[in-house]
């Protein structure tokens, strides 16, 4: 069997200022596999960062010129499409791809012309690829794809003839191997892709890293008092991830508890939704009661220690694909109140590790704040079984060994 060495990673984007779900598996499995003496490294497009060679604990990353290709794009337009992804076209992104050298297997986190430049550079090298589905392909909320979509409706798409040379739509059909970290979609990628390898690998955490913070300096940083009980929200500010509906439930919740104060942490990936977050807030007199703080980065101390200052996190979300901040959250021995949306359902169960919630109803998100604040015993129950069951499944470790597993699936033909 062929040794695994090298692997090469494919994404649209990894810039810190605006991390997501998708960076940190990318990252924290890249790190994994160099301890295992495995090269690891990401090529991805030069949005929201400028094209070259960067470094980030020893993993390499390699940024790429890029275009949106379509005509009539305005400048608006194309910031738009890099806030939300877009897909892009990087033609050196490919030749690079296809002159690397020693590369063993390519792992394509992308779909679309991105994940077809992975497919056909890999076919032309004769090894394997692996492609993630990182939420999204099956289980995206028909108004988020009409969102993501707006900026180029109507426009001609001059890169159609690139998607078919790369072999765009068969990406899925191809691979070697496909990754679901969500457990609806795995189930439903099973369905459409019978006899593939389809594998369900939840993403992970540095346990140690949450569970060993100090809230401390993040409570002084933001000035917080002694005497003020937060409540957290650590997401990327957009509709999907329903903040507005978040500061409407927590001013249900705040009559009756003075002392909590909302906190909502994210990366700003559309503008226009973090200014109805603020008109939320102005219009219901949470002014002097929610805290909004655009993004930490992920090597940050001040993030782990946000969830070690807090009492509690809220996650009200309409889609999520995974969750990867509730396992942050458990890690760090918060218990947490979520809608259960997505692939929130795959991992977490309801009063044993999570209050569950359902989207549609403010008032359940509502509810369970006021149960986590006013029951110490439940606080403690559900924080106690959630951190075994996070420190037991869900380190990068146990992670990256599936991810191991698949590659050395893939590389031995079986």
């Amino acid at each position: 069997m062929p040794k695994l060495r090298k692997v090469v990673h494919v994404m649209r984007r990894f810039a810190p200022g605006s991390w997501g779900g998708t960076e940190s598996v990318v990252f924290h499995v890249s790190s994994e596999l160099m301890q295992r003496k495995v090269t690891s490294s990401i090529f991805c497009t030069a949005m929201h960062s400028t094209p070259g060679v960067d470094e980030m604990d020893g993993v390499i990353i390699r940024r790429f010129k890029y275009v949106f290709p379509w005509f009539g794009l305005s400048l608006d337009a194309r910031e738009k499409l890099a806030l939300k992804g877009g897909s892009p076209l990087a033609l050196r992104l490919f030749f690079a791809l296809l002159f690397e050298k020693e590369v063993s297997l390519i792992h394509t986190h992308v779909p679309l012309r991105l994940g077809g430049m992975a497919r056909t550079a890999a076919k032309l090298r004769n090894i394997p690829y692996v492609v993630s589905v990182h939420g999204g392909h099956f289980t995206l909320p028909d108004e988020q794809v009409a969102s993501m979509t707006a900026p180029v409706r109507g426009k001609p798409e001059w890169g159609k003839v690139f998607g078919a040379l790369f072999g765009s739509r068969r990406v899925l059909t191809d691979a070697d191997a496909i990754i679901c970290v969500g457990k609806s979609e795995y189930e439903a990628m099973k369905n459409r892709y019978p006899e593939k390898r389809v594998a369900y690998v939840p993403n992970g955490v540095h346990v140690g890293r949450f569970a060993q913070a100090d809230g401390r300096a993040f409570r002084e940083q933001y000035g917080f008092l002694p005497t003020d009980k937060l409540v957290l929200c650590v997401s990327r500010f957009d509709p999907q991830k329903n903040q507005v509906g978040l500061v409407q439930a927590f001013a249900q919740f705040a009559g009756s508890h003075p002392d909590h104060r909302l906190v909502l942490i994210g990366a700003v990936a559309v503008a226009a939704y973090r200014n109805e977050v603020e008109a939320a807030i102005k219009q219901h007199g949470l002014n002097d009661r929610v805290t909004l703080i655009d993004g930490l980065r992920p090597d940050d101390p001040l993030l782990p220690g946000a969830y070690k200052a807090a009492e509690m996190f809220v996650l009200a979300s309409v889609h999520e694909p995974f969750g990867i901040v509730i396992l942050e959250a458990w890690a760090a021995g918060l218990p947490v109140v979520a809608n259960c949306v997505g692939g929130i359902a795959g991992f977490t169960e309801h009063g044993e590790n999570i209050l569950h919630a359902e989207p549609a109803r403010l008032e359940e998100l509502s509810a369970g704040m006021t149960r986590l604040a006013d029951d110490v015993g439940l606080r403690v129950d559900l924080s106690r079984r959630a951190f075994g069951h996070v420190a037991a499944h869900y380190g990068w470790d146990k992670t990256t060994d599936r991810i191991c597993e698949i590659y050395d699936q893939c590389l031995s033909g079986k």
